[in-house]
Order: C-alpha cells, then sequence, then structure tokens
C-alpha cells in the first residue's frame, strides 16, 4: 500500500509546487471566490503586477488547475480543481489505508 500511496504523491508533484506559493494561493482563492477574472481584474483585487499575475495565470495553467475562456478581446480565468480534489481524495483514502495497516 505505501509504493501506491507515493506513486499517487508522484502524480500530484506539479501541483503540490505550484500551490507552494502564496502569490498563486491568493490567485486561486480568489477565483474560487470571484468564478472568473481578467490579468487585469486580479490586477486590482491582489497586490501583485500585471506582468507577475500573467506568470502565475501561465504556471497554473499549465498544472491543470485553471481553465480561461475568450470573450472578445479578454481572457478570463477560473479555477479548475475537479481533478486536483479527486487526486486529494484519492491521496487521502491512501494515506488513511496506510495508516490503518
Amino acid at each position: 500500500m505505501i509504493q501506491e500511496t507515493l506513486e499517487i504523491f508522484k502524480r500530484g508533484t506539479k501541483i503540490l509546487n505550484i500551490l507552494q506559493d502564496e502569490k498563486r494561493q491568493q490567485i486561486l482563492v480568489l477565483l474560487c471566490r470571484e468564478k472568473q477574472l481578467t490579468v487585469n481584474q486580479i490586477t486590482l483585487l491582489l497586490p501583485i503586477s500585471r506582468p507577475a499575475v500573467s506568470h502565475h495565470l501561465k504556471l497554473m495553467l499549465d498544472a491543470g488547475i485553471l481553465s480561461v475562456s475568450q470573450v472578445g478581446l479578454e481572457r478570463y480565468y477560473s479555477s479548475d480543481l475537479e481533478d486536483t480534489l479527486d487526486w486529494l481524495k484519492e491521496l487521502t483514502s491512501s494515506l488513511e489505508a496506510d495508516l490503518a495497516d
């Protein structure tokens, strides 16, 4: 069972690395609360520069925890945590099973 838990951890390494940054945590919590925002809207709501927000959003998109939609000239970012939450549930279950052994 322990080997299975380690494999589950490995699958989530990219997500864990992305979420260790406090600015990305702030952006993610904001997007969970506000549903969808543009880079400019995020910049107005958080003490992060526009280039930094764009950089963090790209990393978060690449990690699969955000989605983006184009409306006219604007790109709207939103949280997309279904896969991440499924991974966390799987990890939790595996850890609980390891503790029970």
